[in-house]
């Protein structure tokens, strides 16, 4: 029996007439509430409604997170219990000319081939293929299992908020399968923890007469700052301090000011700078030598480096020149990518950190950084020298969203079951991995002692863009890995 719980129970996409049925359906039935984060009531209210309708034990905080209980089927009843969690916020992203309110409404899906997709957005495959097998496994009256606890939580995508205010006290289960990976047949079993620190600085401002110009960096590859903080790819905020600092070698500059990224995790791509000079000709040329030397530096990590150069606009006064050189000299001294190397896991990223927003107001500056270690004595060794550095130019910084690392267990009942499985299931090994990123089971194995955690997925592509795909029988292998794992969980 499949409970949907839309009023119109045609499949608009036909992902209904798809196998695994229930996971396909319950997918294309969340896909039609938005789900954005922040924007996750509507969502977590139909989890609760799926739960009363089966009569599972259920609970609902304030953050909108869920947890869902099924009692253990016959002959599973000493087993100890399962944990099934995912998110059920998504990120939001759509193509220019989509006219689509994600806030108010749900998404066009589309079939073709062995992908799903959503016209003109993202998919929302992360996480919410999680939260579908955990409502197919609860349904399922023909899977064998122990008690399962589902885990549904809310604002993963913004710093994992909702994991961070759940009370687990609900929770028997000390086994978690985490299904919010993107390459099938990878089982993530460590991760960094981390923390968002932003330094800022206070602007004194004055009148300063010359030419007003706007430089800009354009170009970068970009990319997530955990998984691709190895590529060696430029930091665009980084580039802006470098060339803002030939330019006031050249001649007598005053910073207006400094922009660059969106999000902390993210490597920037683009940069720019307002500035006054009165030799504008010095700062070009100052600028267009330092290029040739960035365009060779980058030319393999970002071949489609540029700068420009060109007449701007100011917002406000100029800073003044004491307050050019701290902005200029904190731009370029910051610290920025691989810190140190895992000593334990080769080719493991241990600490790393990356100036992904730069902002500017007419009193502040504010530089956000997402710092990543495996080792909580680095990552406060980073946040301790950004403070240094900060507060020597009278600045001052602020610390958030911290959260733990997830740290390997050389002996895990659940990795050796689930790499069992997937060997009879696939005929290979699967690849057993720590990642430099964070993920909420570095939060749970932190609220659960002794907690044997794997994360795992269906392969998702092109994920948080209105490229992103998920392949149908990668969905299938992965549902069916779920049911085996489950099955053998006593």
């Amino acid at each position: 029996m499949i409970i949907n719980l839309r009023k119109d129970t045609e499949s608009m996409s036909g992902l209904s007439n798809l196998e695994p049925k229930a996971v396909f359906t319950f997918f294309e039935e969340l896909c039609a509430i938005p789900h954005g984060s922040t924007h996750t009531k509507a969502i977590s209210d139909w989890c609760v409604e799926f739960g009363k309708k089966l009569g599972l034990e259920w609970y609902q905080d304030a953050a909108n997170n869920v947890i869902l209980i099924a009692p253990a089927t016959a002959g599973y009843e000493d087993a100890p219990a399962v944990i099934l969690q995912g998110h059920l916020d998504m990120v939001c992203e759509k193509e220019p000319d989509c006219a689509k309110d994600m806030d108010a409404e749900g998404l066009d899906l589309f079939v073709d081939g062995d992908v799903i997709g959503a016209k003109g957005t993202t998919l929302g495959s992360d996480d919410g293929i999680a939260v579908a097998m955990a409502l197919a496994a609860l349904e399922d009256e023909t899977l064998s299992h122990p008690r399962l606890e589902a885990v549904l939580t809310t604002e993963e995508e913004i710093g994992m908020l909702g994991a961070a205010a759940l009370d687990v006290s609900p929770l028997r289960g000390r086994t978690m399968l985490n299904i919010d990976s993107e390459v099938e047949g990878v089982f993530t079993v460590g991760c960094a923890g981390g923390s968002r620190v932003s330094c800022r600085l206070p602007l004194v401002r004055e009148p300063f007469a010359g030419e007003t110009m706007t430089l800009r960096i354009s170009g970068l590859a970009g990319g997530h700052s955990g998984v691709e903080i190895d590529k060696g790819r430029a930091n665009a905020n980084l580039l802006l301090g470098r060339l803002l600092r030939a330019a006031s070698g050249a001649a007598e500059v005053r910073l207006v000011s400094a922009a660059g990224g969106s999000k902390d995790n993210a490597i920037p791509a683009a940069a720019e700078a307002v500035l006054v000079s009165a030799d504008a000709e010095a700062v070009q040329a100052a600028v267009k030598e330092l290029t040739g030397s960035l365009k060779k530096e980058y030319r393999a990590a970002d071949p489609g480096l540029t700068v420009t150069v060109e007449p701007g606009a100011a917002r406000w006064l100029p800073m003044d020149a004491a307050t050019t050189e701290k902005a200029i000299c904190l731009l370029l001294c910051l610290p920025n990518g691989i810190q140190a190397m895992s000593m334990d896991i080769p080719g493991l990223v241990q600490t790393s950190l990356n100036l992904g927003i730069l902002a500017c107001e007419e009193g502040q500056l504010s530089a956000d950084f997402s710092v990543r270690s495996s080792l909580a004595s680095q990552k406060q060794m980073m946040q301790e020298r950004l403070r240094c550095l900060t507060e020597q130019i009278g600045g001052h910084v602020a610390i958030w969203g911290d959260y733990p690392a997830w740290e390997y267990l050389p002996q895990s009942p659940l990795r050796e079951r689930m790499t069992q499985v997937y060997r009879e299931q696939y005929g290979r090994e699967p690849v057993i991995e720590t990642i430099h990123a964070g993920v909420e089971c570095g939060i749970f194995s932190e609220k659960l002692p002794g907690l044997d955690c794997v994360s795992f997925g269906p392969d998702l592509t092109d994920i948080h863009t209105p490229r992103e795909r998920m392949h149908i029988a990668s969905v299938q292998r992965t549902w069916a890995l779920v049911r085996e794992v489950l099955k053998r969980s006593k």
